[in-house]
């Protein structure tokens, strides 16, 4: 206590003292028009399965895929990213279902696009995992390694006949080398100019995908740490970073989202084009498993980790709970 008034004289809770107030100072606000939707569109079924390790989220028929493209929209998700889940018997070494422009991914992205036109962006995963035998991002040598160089010209075809199919945006995921330049040639090439690409632009091998491959039906047998990145390195993602700016990315992508924090502010705090931040399948998991058991608020937990993705610098985040999250706000 001194003669100039109480200890201490600056209270900062002072300004969280009501719902109003903090509503009010809040620095970090989360808006429907961040979120997109990721969405997994299976081919010869005729009702949604239910993902086991993702509860709430499903492989959609096309019909449940376009209903869930518009209740999207009308809850003021900005965009959708579709991932093609083909036959088994249709997967080969090359992935050959994946640039097919009868391809469930394909078929997938041209009724999206005449459900929701351009009123919703509708973005495509480029990349072979879906489609291939073996499970990996890319053609294989005959050692059994990923073949970067060989990998590049089945993703100039597939951007080709995905921007043919009506996407809006394309995501390369593989992590090859040069994969955003050959991308970029190719799309100009059929006088696709206006089609952008989302760029994974840092990609990290990590334990929190595995429902995602269920999520596929992914027939990976291995790792895939010779083309992802390493989680122990942050400058090897500046790197990626500057090359798929350098290869003309429009926008740039760091995934996982909430262990990767740190590098999502590093890439923000970096660029002047928009970052996109995936909060991936094992992420959702962990909370919805947690909640169903009662040892967390669902809710709460949701919210905290879409606004902690934000407040690292994320413009936009790739998240299951977009369309219920954009409903709530």
């Amino acid at each position: 206590m001194t003669e100039y008034g109480s200890f201490p004289g600056a209270r900062p809770r002072r300004l969280r003292t009501t719902p109003a107030m903090r509503r009010m100072v809040a620095e970090t606000r989360l808006h429907p028009a961040d979120l997109i939707l990721p969405a997994f569109v299976r081919e010869g079924i005729s009702e949604p399965v239910e993902i086991g390790s993702m509860p709430g989220v499903v492989q959609h028929t096309r019909d449940t895929l376009k209903k869930a493209a518009v209740e999207a929209l009308e809850a003021g998700v900005s965009g959708i990213m579709l991932f093609g889940v083909p036959e088994d018997a249709k997967k080969d070494a090359l992935g050959t279902v994946g640039t097919d422009p009868d391809g469930i991914l394909q078929v997938a992205l041209r009724d999206v696009r005449a459900e929701v036109g351009d009123d919703l962006i509708v973005m495509s995963d480029l990349c072979l995992d879906e489609f291939t035998d073996h499970g990996h991002c890319g053609v294989l040598d005959a050692e059994g390694r990923v073949d970067n160089d060989a990998t590049l010209e089945r993703y100039a075809e597939m951007a080709q006949v995905q921007a043919d199919a009506g996407a809006h945006v394309v995501g390369p995921s593989g992590m090859m080398d040069g994969q955003v330049g050959v991308i970029r040639d190719a799309l100009d090439t059929i006088g696709k100019e206006d089609v952008s690409i989302l760029a994974y632009t840092a990609k990290y091998s990590s334990a929190f995908y595995g429902p995602f491959r269920e999520a596929v039906g992914s027939s990976l047998t291995g790792d895939r740490k010779t083309y992802q990145q390493d989680p122990a390195n942050v400058r090897e993602s500046l790197r990626e970073l500057a090359l798929d700016l350098e290869e003309g990315a429009d926008m740039v992508m760091v995934k996982p989202a909430g262990p990767y924090l740190d590098i999502l502010a590093k890439v923000a705090e970096s660029v002047d084009v928009p970052v996109a931040a995936y909060q991936i399948s094992g992420e959702y998991a962990m909370i919805e498993a947690a909640a169903q058991r009662g040892w967390i608020e669902r809710d709460r937990a949701i919210m905290e980790t879409l606004l902690g993705i934000k407040r690292a610098g994320a413009n936009m985040i790739l998240t299951y709970w977009a369309t219920e999250v954009a409903r709530g706000l």
